[in-house]
């Protein structure tokens, strides 16, 4: 069975899940950094009720900038009582296709909600979280045996929280990273997007050569 990881992983670049899969260290512990982001997710109203809190917190906007953005969301955002006080936390999740963890399950509707140490996009959500919230929406709905129709997104670091619904074609950009890890034998293509490849861990065994600006010019 696939973990949400691997079918992000999978949407992300073919090549680096194969890389992944046979890495003994892959599934090391997570850097402090992405706890100490991740842990702000569940610590939202003190961070808007506290000033030596928030003074002290690893966000990537200003204090002023964060508060105003969770005021809006706590005035805006129906889930707000079930995202601060989830009925659910770290859960694991086992679907018919993929297992993993949910950082918070919410109840009235169940959903998952998952917390993403990096920055968002303007809007939406990048690909790969699309895969990995629809798998772990998935899951949750075989688990409790009910239709699951949305996901939450959540950037700590920046004060967002993203409702995700699961349309019909981010189900289908989940069947189609389902089908891409079920199909790795052997080394995938290398990807045409160079981008991807200089913060890549595999980089010099995937013998991709990645060049610079400066370099080019």
């Amino acid at each position: 069975m696939h973990t949400f990881r691997d079918v992000a992983t999978a949407a992300y670049c073919p090549r680096k899940l194969y890389y992944r899969h046979r890495d003994p260290s892959a599934d090391e512990d997570v850097p402090q950094e992405v706890h100490a982001r991740r842990d702000l997710a569940f610590r939202y109203p003190e961070l808007l009720d506290s000033d030596p809190e928030i003074q002290a917190a690893p966000i990537e906007v200003t204090p002023t900038q964060y508060r105003s953005r969770l005021g809006r969301l706590r005035a805006s955002l129906d889930a707000w009582d079930d995202l601060v006080d989830p009925a659910g936390r770290d859960v694991l999740l086992e679907g018919r296709e993929c297992r993993g963890i949910a950082h918070k399950v919410l109840s009235g509707p169940p959903r998952p909600s998952l917390v993403f140490a990096g920055a968002p996009p303007d809007q939406g959500v990048w690909e790969p979280q699309t895969v990995r919230l629809v798998a772990a929406a998935k899951a949750l709905a075989w688990e409790r045996e009910t239709t699951v129709e949305s996901a939450i997104a959540e950037y700590p670091a920046y004060g967002v929280v993203r409702e995700v619904p699961l349309t019909t074609r981010r189900k289908a950009t989940y069947r189609s990273a389902v089908r891409t890890a079920d199909a790795i034998d052997g080394p995938p293509s290398r990807t045409p997007n160079r981008e991807k490849c200089s913060p890549c861990d595999y980089q010099g065994q995937c013998g991709v050569t990645t060049r610079s600006l400066k370099s080019m010019l």
